[in-house]
């Protein structure tokens, strides 16, 4: 398994697909064997994955997995101790209630690099700093429940999965760096990566252990591959319609012919 950290900047695009008007991970990552897992969205930054399992996005996203993501949020407005707790009780959204979530307030972070464009100033309304952590993968998740206690997001940066830390990683934004999976015990109860199977292949308990179904001849021989059309056909290969010695030729005119209406 193959893990690959970058950080993504902001209004940057979360697919490898090249898009005309922003940048995409393929500005950043050239490599075809590389899967996003952890997706962020446009106005958002920090941390994601980039994998060549295909079960990895699943699986951090699933909350049954307990993988906390961890964000620092600059919201509008001193936020409370009130609109704290209710973010750990769990918010009323439109989707319904959110698990309950980490949240505490924090200072500006030190490391905190130039966003670009800056958020929008305001001297008449203050801001302050939430770092949160969920374990869920909703939309927008952390900007829905940040406006539903009453202090709208106006930075989000993610900077932990699990025990991956970016601070500590020390990237700034665009930057990349592979990790070894083995170091890390987030990965440890990662499912294996299942080959692809065709349909060929037994699937049912108590078949071949999955090994490829060979067809045999009465006489032993293995059968070739493949299904012969009726064209394809010697004579004695045709199948022969079987009766009961009853049947008669078709008498009936075709179609199209015969007696017309009128």
């Amino acid at each position: 398994m193959k893990i690959v950290i970058l950080n993504k900047p902001y209004d940057v695009l979360s697919q490898f697909r090249k898009d005309e008007a922003h940048m995409t991970m393929a500005d950043f990552v050239d490599d075809p064997t590389l899967r996003l897992a952890g997706r962020l969205d446009m106005d958002s930054e920090g941390l994601v994955f980039l994998t060549d399992h295909g079960g990895l996005n699943q699986y951090i996203t699933n909350p049954a997995n307990k993988k906390f993501k961890t964000y620092v949020v600059q919201v509008e407005g001193d936020v409370t101790e009130e609109a704290l707790e209710q973010l750990r009780k769990g918010v009323e959204l439109k989707d319904g209630i959110t698990l309950p979530a980490k949240a505490i307030k924090v200072q500006q972070p030190e490391w905190l690099w130039d966003r670009d464009p800056p958020v929008r100033f305001r001297a008449s309304v203050p801001t302050s700093w939430v770092e949160i952590s969920i374990c869920e993968g909703r939309n927008r998740q952390v900007r829905r429940m940040t406006a539903a206690v009453g202090f709208p997001t106006l930075r989000l940066i993610r900077t932990k999965i699990g025990a991956i830390d970016l601070v500590q990683l020390g990237l700034q934004p665009g930057e990349t760096k592979e990790i070894e999976p083995l170091l890390y015990p987030d990965f440890k109860d990662v499912p294996a990566e299942e080959p692809y199977r065709s349909r060929s292949y037994v699937k049912k308990p108590g078949g071949t252990g999955g090994k490829p179904m060979v067809r045999k001849n009465k006489d032993g021989s293995v059968k070739k591959s493949g299904t012969k059309r009726i064209w394809q056909m010697d004579e004695s290969e045709k199948p022969r319609r079987k009766t009961n010695g009853t049947t008669r030729p078709n008498a009936k005119a075709p179609r199209g012919r015969g007696r017309g209406r009128g």
